[in-house]
């Protein structure tokens, strides 16, 4: 019986930032027999018969980690091909001392720019690293492979054509974080000229809301067109992309954002200045990190039509298939 044990934070469909791990759950259970997901809290009904979940969430750290490493223990027979720990590492620390003795496969799909001692620990207790692209993972190491970013393309169908004449129609989407870079994407919006600019995210309950409340005095002070606006389900952001002339990321180095696949999926023209993005967009669709007057000659020159090919660049490199059969490689590799 071919089974896997997936730990992850929350499974909700219609959550703004962790959704898209639904999707790729279903993936694995479309390979496997059996996918044993253990999780802080789920939304009943949103995976496939042949999954089964255990949720672990307490009001402490201490006993979310006992419950995890209890329902972990009871879940390692029959053996599974390996336990993978999602974007959570100290999961993997928790797993690490149950699962290793048993030469269980332990995996970490990880991607984020930051690096700190937990993840240190996590990378050396692991049997295998997985993330988007090697410059994803902040750390240098030999174990880590990368699988493309897991998009169900299926989800983000070929926008129309955006709304002709007015001003240009730029998205941004994410956490209202320093991190985002969105200061420069106003700025540079500004100095474009005749742009429009629709933000949608949240403020990590708070923790970014004055960096939030900046960012809007900014809008002001620079006579722009803007909406700051709050998280959005997930079933809604098909729709701003088919209103959207263009997405706009400007993320910082070693993280890239899943939201640049998605609207690259539905055919929507991403500018970005990421540089992981370099295998995805053309040089015409990069800017310079951080640079307010780079941005602002990406969109004044933009070309508004939609992108088939960015759609299928995330199909062949990208799609949640393609990142399902890289993640049981990683975890069966010997």
């Amino acid at each position: 019986m071919r089974r896997l044990v997936f730990a992850t934070q929350r499974l909700d469909p219609d959550d703004p930032v962790l959704a898209a791990t639904v999707p790729m759950v279903r993936a694995l259970a479309e390979r496997l027999d059996e996918v044993v997901v253990l999780c802080d809290s789920a939304v009943p009904g949103c995976l496939p018969a042949n999954c089964r979940v255990h949720e672990f969430g307490s009001t402490t750290q201490i006993q979310r980690g006992a419950r995890f490493a209890a329902a972990l223990v009871r879940e390692l027979r029959p053996r599974p091909l390996g336990v993978v720990a999602h974007m959570i590492p100290l999961y993997a620390l928790v797993a690490a001392p149950i699962v290793r003795p048993l030469r269980i496969p332990l995996a970490l799909w990880y991607t984020h720019w930051k690096a700190h001692g937990v993840l240190r620990a996590a990378e050396r207790v692991c049997t295998a690293v997985v993330s988007v692209d090697r410059r994803s993972f902040p750390l240098q190491s030999a174990k880590v492979r990368a699988l493309g970013h897991g998009i169900d393309v299926a989800e983000f169908p070929c926008a129309g054509d955006a709304p002709a004449g007015g001003p240009l129609r730029a998205l941004v989407l994410g956490r209202y974080s320093p991190a985002k870079g969105i200061e420069t994407i106003l700025r540079g919006a500004a100095l474009a000229g005749e742009v429009r600019v629709e933000a949608h995210g949240s403020s990590g309950d708070g923790e970014y809301e004055g960096h939030r409340r900046s960012l809007e005095r900014l809008a002001a002070e620079l006579g722009l067109d803007a909406e700051l606006g709050g998280p959005v389900p997930r079933c809604d952001v098909p729709a701003l992309f088919a209103r959207s002339h263009v997405l706009v990321n400007n993320m910082r180095s070693g993280s890239p954002d899943k939201v640049v696949y998605e609207a690259a999926a539905a055919c929507v023209p991403v500018l970005a200045a990421n540089d992981v993005f370099d295998e995805l967009l053309p040089d015409e669709l990069r800017f310079v990190q951080d640079d307010p007057e780079s941005l602002a000659e990406r969109l004044r020159g933009l070309d508004r039509r939609r992108r088939p090919e960015l759609r299928e660049a995330v199909a062949q490199r990208h799609s949640v298939e393609h990142w399902a059969d890289g993640l049981l490689a990683a975890v069966e590799a010997r």
